[in-house]
C-alpha cells in the first residue's frame, strides 16, 4: 500500500484485522479514511477478516513518529521490515502510552468507519446488526476483552521457566499445595495432554526439589480439559505413596471448606494459576493463610485497587516473568496479559534495569506531564530521583520492582490521571521514602 508522493502523512493509526486478534498493525497515512479502504480491499483477503481501527491520531511529524515507535517497540515487532505488531490489551496500552506523550503529538481523533457488506450479513444471522446495537467493531473487540473466562491453562514451560529463578533449596521439605483445579493422570500415563502443568511439573521434579508431599486440587465444575472426569478430588504424592481421594459433596473450588482446610493445615507453598475473575478473593484467602505462594494473576492487577494495598503493605510483589500464552478450552494458544505474583525472595531481579532513574529535569518532556490536578505523571519506566512528591506510574515499574529500589505506593486504590479534563489509563501513585 502506498501514499500519493505529493500527499502529507499526518495521521498514526493502529489497526486490527477481526480475524487476527493477537497481532495489530500501526502505521503512518495522509487519508485514513482511504487507508482503512486498502485493508479492506487486499487481494487474497477474507471478505469476513475485515479491518477496523483500534486508535487514531494527528501528528506534527507522522515519520519520525512513526520511526520512534519502530525504535522503541523493536522487539514487539512479528517482523522487522513490516508494520505488524503482536498485540494484547496491556501491549495496546503502552503503544497508545507512547504515541500520546511523544512530543509530536497533537490530537487523538475519531474515524467513522463501517464494515464490508458481507460481513454485516454474516451477523445479521446472529440477530441483530451491530448498528442496531449501536456497536462498532472496536465495541466488541472492548466486550470481548471484558468478559471473563477463567478457562486459561498454563503452558509447562513458563512454569518451568519461573521456577527455574528460584533456589532449590526453598522447596526442600515443603509441602506444595496447586489448589485450582489441577488434573493428575495415573502414574504410568501422564503427559501434558491429561495432566496439568502444574502437577506435572512437580511431579517430575518431585525428587530433585526434595519436595516432601504434593497436594492437588481438581475442580469439578466447569470444562474437563485433561479428561480427569467432572468430580472433584484431591491427589497426594507423599513420598512414594500416591492417593486420590474424592468427598462427597466436595466441589474442589479454592473456597470450598476442605480446600481451605488443606491449605492452612497441610500446604508450606502454594503454587498455581487461579482463575482471573475470581481472582480478588483467592487473593484474600492464600495471603491471609499466611503461606507462601507463587502464583499468575492479571499483568495489571498491581494497579488495581483490589490488589494495590497487598503491593503497598509488601505482602506481594512481582516475580520474574511475565506469561502472555496460555492453552484454551479447545487446546489452542490464546494471549491473556498475565504475570507471576509471590512472597518469595526475588533477587538480582533482571527487570531492574529497564527502570530509568534520572533527575526530574533530564527526562525528556514525552515522558512526564503534570495531569489536571497537578499530579506527575511520567512514561516508559522513567523515574524521577530527585522529586519528593508523589508521581503517577504505569504497571510497568511496579513489575520491574520499583518497590524494592526505594519507593513505596502512597495511596491504597488507583490513580486517574485527566488531561484537557480527559481520562488518561489507570496509573498508581508512588514515591521516594524518606
Amino acid at each position: 500500500m502506498t501514499e500519493n508522493n505529493d500527499e502529507i502523512k499526518k495521521f498514526v493509526y493502529i489497526v486490527q484485522a477481526s480475524k487476527e486478534t493477537t497481532v495489530c498493525k500501526i502505521g503512518i497515512t495522509g487519508n485514513l479514511e482511504r487507508r482503512l479502504e486498502e485493508y479492506n480491499s487486499m487481494t487474497g483477503k477474507s471478505a469476513d477478516n475485515y479491518y477496523e481501527y483500534l486508535f487514531t491520531c494527528e501528528v506534527e511529524g507522522a515519520i519520525q513518529v512513526e520511526n520512534d515507535i519502530k525504535k522503541e517497540f523493536a522487539d514487539l515487532r512479528e517482523n522487522s521490515k513490516k508494520e505488524m505488531y503482536f498485540y494484547n490489551q496491556s501491549l495496546f496500552e503502552k503503544y497508545v502510552e507512547f504515541i500520546k506523550s511523544h512530543k509530536l503529538f497533537k490530537k487523538e481523533i475519531t474515524v467513522k468507519t463501517t464494515k464490508p457488506e458481507k460481513v454485516v450479513k454474516v451477523v445479521k444471522k446472529e440477530g441483530k446488526t451491530l448498528k442496531d446495537r449501536n456497536k462498532t467493531r472496536k465495541d466488541l473487540m472492548q466486550d470481548a476483552r471484558k468478559t471473563k473466562n477463567d478457562e486459561f491453562y498454563t503452558r509447562y514451560e513458563d512454569v518451568e521457566k519461573e521456577i527455574s529463578m528460584y533456589p532449590k533449596s526453598i522447596w526442600k521439605d515443603k509441602c506444595v499445595l496447586c489448589n485450582c483445579d489441577d488434573a493428575v493422570a495415573d502414574e504410568e500415563k501422564r503427559n501434558e495432554n491429561n495432566t496439568s502443568a502444574f502437577a506435572l511439573f512437580f511431579l517430575n521434579n518431585f525428587e530433585k526439589l526434595g519436595l516432601k508431599k504434593l497436594i492437588c486440587i481438581h475442580y469439578g465444575g466447569g470444562l474437563d480439559l485433561f479428561g480427569s472426569g467432572g468430580k472433584a478430588y484431591v491427589f497426594t504424592k507423599d513420598g512414594v505413596e500416591e492417593l486420590f481421594k474424592k468427598e462427597k459433596g466436595f466441589t474442589g473450588s479454592f473456597d470450598d471448606p476442605l480446600s481451605i482446610k488443606i491449605l492452612n493445615e497441610e500446604a508450606d507453598i502454594v503454587c498455581t494459576n487461579p482463575p482471573f475473575s475470581r481472582c480478588i478473593d483467592y487473593w484474600d484467602i492464600v495471603i491471609n493463610s499466611k503461606k507462601k505462594f507463587l502464583i499468575i494473576s492479571n499483568f495489571t492487577n498491581c494497579i488495581n485497587t483490589a490488589y494495590i494495598k497487598y503491593f503497598a503493605k509488601k505482602q506481594v510483589w512481582a516475580g520474574y516473568n511475565r506469561v502472555d500464552w496460555y492453552y484454551n478450552q479447545k487446546k489452542q494458544l490464546v494471549d491473556a496479559s498475565g504475570h507471576w505474583y509471590t512472597n518469595l525472595k526475588v533477587t538480582n531481579r533482571p527487570k531492574w534495569k529497564n527502570i530509568k532513574f534520572m533527575k526530574i529535569d533530564e527526562i525528556q518532556e514525552k515522558n512526564k506531564k503534570f495531569d489536571d490536578s497537578g499530579i506527575l505523571v511520567v512514561y516508559n519506566n522513567y523515574i524521577p530521583t530527585n522529586y519528593k512528591y508523589p508521581f503517577a506510574v504505569s504497571a510497568y515499574p511496579i513489575l520491574s520492582g520499583i518497590l524494592e529500589k526505594g519507593y513505596k505506593i502512597v495511596q491504597l486504590k488507583r490513580y486517574t490521571p485527566y488531561f484537557n479534563g480527559k481520562e488518561n489509563f489507570a496509573k498508581v501513585l508512588i514515591q521516594k521514602e524518606d
